[in-house]
């Protein structure tokens, strides 16, 4: 078996080989585009192929930005389409992939990867931490009421803004525009690059899905947020199921849940994707009519450079801390004394006794604040070497905000 990069010559090929390892076949193109695979950055492909010239296996990776603690956007290969035909696995042909794939995002000068995994339990082995999670938020309407002590219209705010209702395929501009000014300053979100929109390459709202979106303006009528949703039945539920809210800030959220929690014809309201300490089941007169669920862990991290991963996010905390952190699957292992001061860090090798010994996946799962190191220590994955390290830890790796991803690939 051979690993080979691929070409734009071999996009259907890729795309046939890729549907066979999950056992399904392409979808009918919709309508203006919307296939995921129209965004595939092909020079950034492999194939795996058998001694008989049949490709087995895929992987592929897209060209992102990632936004660390602090507000700080790094580039980041977004890992997807991984599969291996049925027939041939367990024999390494993912593991050499994987092994490739690793090299070539090191020779690119990217220091971390994410993907979104399709099993928990494939992608820790490769250093893969899960280092965001998302839920759903699902209302019952006659319990929908907001305990603030002020009754809005559904199209205005109390700061003089206003919701448009616009049909999805009406508004593109200005649901990339909004995106990427959230996602700079929301860590753990990715970049939309344009051509994902111009292809409508993925999820409602990305792709050209019939969608209405409420656009919420400021009081200048700039727009600074919109929720994408569709009406339909769950069971014998009519329900609205909002795809993803985008806010500029907790007063934009809460305009644009009052207007999908005021629409009539609806017997619930779903928020899909929704950071799970989000503040909107607070904010119900009744706390329990918000009922969360679907609870998952989302964007996985790899950092592939630790001195350099470490140095690039933002800190909150000073302090200083020396981890011992092994990589198993590139079989290499670092010694590092990170620094933090006035919100900078310094990361040199050190041969101190450490303080924390850990796994690169686990230190993916710390590494954008979403999971507290002490977390691991008590689960068995990070061994603290005295007692006070795991306290010196979290102070060091919280965050302003936690972090969240919305966007699928």
């Amino acid at each position: 078996m051979r690993i080979r990069s691929t070409t734009d010559e071999d996009l259907d090929v890729f795309v046939d080989t890729v549907h066979r390892a999950f056992g399904q076949f392409p979808e009918t193109p919709v309508a203006n585009g919307g296939r995921w695979w129209s965004a595939l950055e092909m020079e950034r492909g492999l194939l795996a192929v058998a001694p008989d010239g049949k490709p087995v296996g895929t992987a592929a990776a897209y060209s992102f930005e990632l936004t660390l603690p602090g507000r700080i956007p790094v580039p980041a290969a977004g890992v997807t389409a991984v599969g291996v035909l049925p027939s041939h696995r367990r024999r390494g042909v993912l593991s050499a992939m994987m092994r490739h794939q690793l090299t070539e995002v090191r020779a690119r000068g990217e220091f971390l990867s994410v993907l979104l995994a399709s099993e928990a339990p494939i992608y820790g082995r490769f250093g893969y931490g899960p280092a965001t999670s998302t839920a759903r938020l699902t209302v019952q309407r006659h319990k929908a009421a907001l305990a603030a002590p002020r009754a809005l219209a559904p199209a205005a705010d109390a700061d003089g803004g206003s919701v448009e209702v616009m049909r999805r395929a009406e508004c593109g501009e200005i649901l990339e525009a909004v995106y990427d000014r959230y996602r700079r300053a929301q860590p753990g979100a990715l970049s939309r690059p344009p051509r994902w929109w111009a292809l409508g390459a993925g999820q409602p709202p990305v792709s050209p899905a019939p969608r209405y979106v409420a656009v919420h303006r400021d009081a200048d009528g700039t727009a600074d947020g919109y929720a994408s949703y569709s009406l339909g039945s769950v069971g014998e539920q009519s329900t609205l199921t909002v795809d993803e809210t985008i806010a500029a800030d907790d007063a934009v959220f809460t305009a644009l849940a009052r207007y999908a929690l005021g629409h009539d014809l609806v017997s619930q309201v779903v928020f899909r994707h929704v950071p799970p300490e989000h503040p909107l089941r607070w904010q119900l007169a009744d706390v329990r009519a918000g009922e969360v669920g679907g609870h998952t862990d989302w964007l996985w991290v790899r950092l592939l450079d630790v001195p350099r991963a470490l140095t690039a996010r933002g800190w909150f905390t000073d302090g200083e801390l020396v981890l011992d952190v092994q990589d198993p699957f590139l079989d290499e292992h670092g010694r590092y004394l990170l620094t933090v001061r006035d919100g900078r860090a310094d990361c040199v090798p050190t041969d101190r006794r450490p303080d924390l010994s850990l796994d690169v996946r686990d230190l993916g799962a710390v590494y954008l604040g979403g999971t507290s190191p002490s977390t691991l220590v008590r689960a068995g994955h990070i061994r603290a070497h005295h007692p006070g390290a795991a306290a010196v830890a979290d102070a060091l790796f919280a965050t302003d905000r936690s972090p969240h991803c919305l966007h699928w690939f």
